[in-house]
């Protein structure tokens, strides 16, 4: 009777003690926070997102999407996952999105340490030593009393054109673009890559002359054709011209956040004189992440 009543009572404590390691395991939480606190972010319209990434065991893990640029911001993700991770990436997904990886355009990355990660746009390209040069010329009409009415990035110095921009390589999923903002208004002068060849529209844009594509640099003649609002040919003097960083593809007629050229054309300009460009008013993004 003895022996039965012991084994009774170490029954009990043996399920109690199983009791409690359950109980003590179910307690354990599954997810975490995780904090982004970005600066510089523009909101991308209705086709596009941003989504976080975060690297675990060197695989992209979605930590969600969001479309407001106003931070902090709170994402509950694995907390497994989250302690695991090595690095945070931020790119821009469609948002329909039927691709479960990251997309190409990644904006922001930066390693985790400790509790932590501090992310940056060096991951798009450097622009710490970006420079630029441009003219005031018209080359794609037969028109000569127009020609402050067109912009090409070149630099005549020595008497041959020659490319008037110094870029870094762009990471897949970027384009350069050039801009004219005409009275606060932003007209394209077209997409590129290498600043060393013709724009993507060169033979297609709507505005240049009729004489020709012009030369072989990024550049727009302002001739016909102008937005509603507007008169061609016009007077770029006083009109601020800019080179920005763009998604690609991009679904905005605006420029992105990314400017790392940029200059006012003075009012006592001369045509086909080069002039220098200086630094755009964003040339990195930055941020933390915390988990």
């Amino acid at each position: 009777m003895i022996k039965k009543t012991i084994l009774a009572v170490l029954a009990l404590g043996i399920f109690a003690t199983s009791c409690s390691s359950d109980d003590d395991n179910n307690s354990t939480p599954t997810t975490t926070d995780l904090t982004l606190n970005l600066t510089g972010l523009e909101e991308l319209g209705n086709d596009f997102v941003y989504e976080g990434w975060i690297i675990v065991d060197g695989s992209p893990v979605s930590t969600g999407t969001f479309s407001s640029v106003s931070f902090p911001q709170n994402f509950t993700v694995d907390a497994t996952q989250l302690a695991e991770a090595t690095t945070f990436v931020l790119s821009i997904e469609p948002t329909i999105d039927p691709d479960p990886a990251p997309a190409d355009t990644k904006i922001l990355a930066g390693d985790f340490s400790g509790s932590s990660a501090t992310v940056n746009s060096n991951l798009v390209a450097d622009f710490s030593s970006a420079a630029g040069a441009y003219i005031l010329a018209t080359p794609t009409d037969m028109d000569d009393t127009n020609e402050e009415s067109g912009v090409w990035f070149l630099d005549n110095t020595s008497g041959t054109a020659v490319t008037g921009l110094d870029l870094p390589t762009l990471s897949d999923g970027w384009k350069y673009e050039g801009w004219a903002v005409i009275d606060g208004t932003p007209i394209s002068t077209g997409t590129f890559t290498d600043a060393a060849m013709a724009d993507d529209n060169a033979a297609t844009s709507p505005f240049k002359g009729d004489a020709g594509n012009g030369p072989g640099y990024p550049g727009e003649d302002f001739l016909q054709n102008a937005p509603t609002g507007m008169t061609f040919p016009t007077d770029l003097k006083g009109a601020t011209i800019v080179i920005s960083v763009e998604p690609y593809p991009d679904n905005n007629t605006a420029p992105f956040t990314l400017k790392p050229l940029a200059h006012l054309v003075p009012a006592d300009a001369m045509n086909h004189s080069t002039i220098t460009m200086g630094t755009g008013p964003i040339v990195s993004l930055s941020g933390s992440v915390t988990r």
